[in-house]
Order: C-alpha cells, then sequence, then structure tokens
C-alpha cells in the first residue's frame, strides 16, 4: 500500500489562503534547511526536499492549485482529474520558475537564471565588525572613541590591478571573462542546471599571470589605520555605530563595504536600565519614611533632592522626570528616572534607642509587640492570658 501523502498546505506550513508571497517565503525557508547540499547523504532530509519542492510546485502554479484544492491528490494521480504524474517530472522545470529563491541560498541560480552574487559585474565589499568598551556615563551621553583597524588599501605600485608593472590582467578563457560558468548535473530531481563562480579567475573575468610583487595580486595591501568615532548620546549595549565606505575593498569597480562598531557597555554599580529609562535603590531612615523629609538620590546627572511625602512605605517608587537616557532620535527627549525608596531598619541599637522606640510604640497605639503587653514572661511555654502555645525561634 502506497504511503499517503500530506497535505501541501501541511508541507509548506501555510493556510490555504496564503498568496504567492506567503508560499514563496515558506518555501524558501524549507528549501534552505532541507536542500540535499546542505545536507550531504541525508536521505531523510532528501525527502522533505523533495515532498517541499513538489507542494510549491503545485501550489504556485494557479490551475494546478485551482485543481488541488477541488480533487486533492488526486488531481496528479495516473487516471486522475488533472492526469499530472510526478514520479517522472523533471525538477529543472520547478528551478527555472524560481532561480531567484536558489540565487539567494546557494549561492547559484537554477535553469539558467542568473544569481545576482556571481558573475564579475561590481560589488560591495565586506563589511568590517570591530568593537568598543563604553562605561555606563559615556553610553547615556556620548562621546567620541578612537578605533584602530587593518584595512585594505590599493597597492602604489600596480595601482589596483593585482599585475606587476609592465604586464597587463587576461580574460579569463574558463568563463570567456563573464566571471561565471554553467554546470550540469543529475540529482533525485532530474538535471540542474547551476551558474557558478568561475574557479579560475574568481569571479573577476580577469587571470593575472604575473602578479604584483607587492600585493600578491591582490591589487591591495594591508595598513593600521585609526578613526575616531562619534558614539551618540543613548546608544544601548549591543547596538553598532556604522561608518560607511571604510570597510574592504569593492570587487570589480564595486564600492567599499562598510565599518560596524558594536558598543559594549559596562554595568554600573548603582543603576540599572531598560531602554531609555534609568532604575535605583534609595535606603531611607524610618524616621524620614514616617515624617517625611529630603533625602539625596544619585542620578546620571548627579546628586538631586528629592522630599519623601510622610508616611511613606518601603518599595515605594517614585519618578524623577526626565532624569533618565536620551533618545538617540531626538536628543531633546529623556527617559525618567524611577527610585525605589527602601526603609531601612536599623540592627544596633543603644539602650536609650529602644526605651525609646518602646515609648514610640505605645504612643502610636501601634502594638507592635502584643505578647509582652499581654504579660507572657518568658521566651517559650503557654501564653497565660491567651493559653496560646508559644514556641522559641
Amino acid at each position: 500500500m502506497a504511503e499517503q501523502k500530506r497535505d501541501y498546505y501541511e508541507v509548506l506550513g501555510v493556510d490555504k489562503n496564503a498568496d504567492d508571497a506567503a508560499l514563496k517565503k515558506a518555501y524558501r525557508v524549507l528549501a534552505k534547511k532541507y536542500h540535499p547540499d546542505a545536507n550531504p547523504g541525508d536521505k531523510e532530509a532528501e525527502a522533505k526536499f523533495k515532498e517541499a519542492s513538489e507542494a510549491y510546485a503545485v501550489l504556485s502554479d494557479p490551475e494546478k492549485r485551482r485543481q488541488y484544492d477541488q480533487f486533492g491528490h488526486a488531481a496528479f494521480e495516473g487516471g486522475g482529474a488533472g492526469g499530472y504524474d510526478f514520479s517522472g517530472m523533471d525538477f529543472s522545470d520547478i528551478f527555472g520558475g524560481f532561480g531567484d529563491i536558489f540565487g539567494d541560498l546557494f549561492g547559484g541560480g537554477f535553469g539558467g537564471t542568473r544569481s545576482r552574487s556571481a558573475g564579475n559585474g561590481p560589488m560591495k565589499g565586506a563589511n568590517i565588525r570591530t568593537s568598543v568598551r563604553l562605561t555606563f556615563e559615556e553610553a547615556v551621553f556620548g562621546c567620541k572613541k578612537e578605533i584602530e583597524l587593518t584595512i585594505q588599501e590599493t597597492c602604489t605600485k600596480c595601482k589596483g590591478s593585482g599585475a606587476k608593472p609592465g604586464t597587463s590582467p587576461e580574460t579569463c578563457s574558463t568563463c570567456g571573462g563573464r566571471g561565471q560558468v554553467v554546470r550540469t548535473r543529475q540529482s533525485m530531481l532530474g538535471m540542474v542546471r547551476s551558474t557558478e563562480v568561475c574557479p579560475d579567475c574568481h569571479g573577476s573575468g580577469k587571470i593575472i599571470r604575473e602578479k604584483c610583487p607587492d600585493c600578491a595580486g591582490k591589487g591591495y595591501i594591508p595598513i593600521r589605520k585609526k578613526y575616531n568615532v562619534d558614539i551618540p548620546a543613548g546608544i544601548d549595549n549591543g547596538q553598532a555605530v556604522n561608518l560607511p565606505g571604510l570597510g574592504d575593498p569593492g570587487i570589480n569597480g564595486g564600492p567599499r563595504g562598510d565599518v560596524r562598531v558594536e558598543c559594549i557597555v559596562a554595568r554600573h554599580e548603582k543603576f540599572q536600565r531598560d531602554g531609555f529609562d534609568i532604575y535605583s535603590v534609595v535606603p531611607i531612615s524610618f524616621a524620614v519614611a514616617a515624617l517625611g523629609g529630603p533625602v539625596f538620590v544619585d542620578t546620571v546627572d548627579g546628586k538631586v533632592v528629592y522630599d519623601v511625602k510622610p508616611g511613606t512605605q518601603t518599595d515605594t517608587r517614585v519618578r524623577l522626570k526626565g532624569k533618565g537616557v536620551p533618545s538617540w532620535r531626538n536628543k531633546d527627549v529623556r527617559g525618567n528616572h524611577y527610585v525605589t525608596l527602601v526603609v531601612q531598619t536599623p540592627d544596633k541599637l543603644s539602650n536609650e534607642a529602644k526605651e525609646a522606640l518602646k515609648r514610640f510604640d505605645e504612643l502610636t497605639g501601634d502594638s507592635l509587640n502584643e505578647v509582652e503587653k499581654a504579660g507572657a514572661g518568658t521566651s517559650s511555654g503557654t501564653d497565660p492570658k491567651k493559653g496560646r502555645k508559644k514556641w522559641k525561634l
């Protein structure tokens, strides 16, 4: 008995009302994950790739999709409504219809489609990544940092050609100067054509017979160079500053890449940051909490005075408006600083202070020590007034 096929929509993981863009996106993910070239020798991955390709071939074709929606898999079985048989199908027909998907995934086109990343056309150079370390305050208010990088500069001897002075690069005979070669191979999906970067000229279309002695034919030489980087106020840990045009040289006349400077922000001993807001904890005495009064609060702008309201409870959170982190989008806009007020209980008291607290307890009538008022004179045993059991802790 033949194995029952899964629903094509289920295979791609899309809704039955999915549009062409959703189908293409879903197939792109599966094709990248299960492509045989990415999973050599994995039969299960090959099967899933073929299953996804089959599903996309049907659902991306309006007429086949209509037949499938009406008759299901029977539409493509021998003698079925559509008479469409996948068993002998050459999947290169499918690839020819959406080679841009595979061009993006694997660097080559299918069915004769030219890959955008291959060939000897101008290409932007690679980006260079580096990092700088910032203090909490430097990230909040911005600063200037100096970085030193190894970059590639045009060789002065060959003026970037890579060829020994007095000689010139020759047109590559393998690709005819196109920078690409077309390969045809037999796969489980039929005959597949792929466009690849020429292995001899590496996509440049040129062969250098006599290389420049200074740059070894590369056309560029590495040098160390320093740059000043403006770190904007409000930048957060992990964010990066982009320096356009300072990266690696482009290919075949393409522009240079960029330099990406990642910011690593140190932790602060008192402050915590969440977006553009700052959080901290400030201890206050019991007297200040009960009576109210001024306390000093540390902020990134320095110390400020905050008037605590009488009767403030521990863990009360107050807001200092505009004392947070400036927005890097608009330096005139700042977050807030939120302060948690924590009432401190003294753990060392003089006898005089103890008597004062007892007197305070009696005056306020808060009955903070009900046990003593009830007349229990022992540290363990039974309360003679209440008949309740007490335990020594």
